[in-house]
């Protein structure tokens, strides 16, 4: 179901709900980013990214395996080089 509806004007302009402009938190001077996502386009306000895109961007590649030995000996590398003030 749809949240809100606006029209396209000849200039290619779009009204913005109050609906939407609420759940954006947009007012007058508010800038809109506009993001393609398969067959869907998605609005959001400027500078306002989910949890999803920052995963997204910090984990595009996934880590590489390690054995609990491995993690084990990185804390203990970790914890020696903090006492060693290095």
């Amino acid at each position: 179901m749809a949240l809100a509806h606006s029209k396209v004007t000849v200039q290619g302009q779009v009204s913005v709900p109050a609906k939407v402009r609420k759940k954006l938190g947009v007012g007058p001077g508010s800038v809109l980013e506009w993001d393609e996502d398969g067959e869907h386009v998605v609005v959001r306000r400027a500078g306002r990214f989910s949890s999803e895109d920052v995963h997204r961007s910090l984990f595009a590649a996934p880590p590489k395996p390690r054995t609990l030995a491995n993690l084990k000996e990185g804390v203990r590398q970790y914890v020696k080089r903090r006492r060693a003030g290095g």
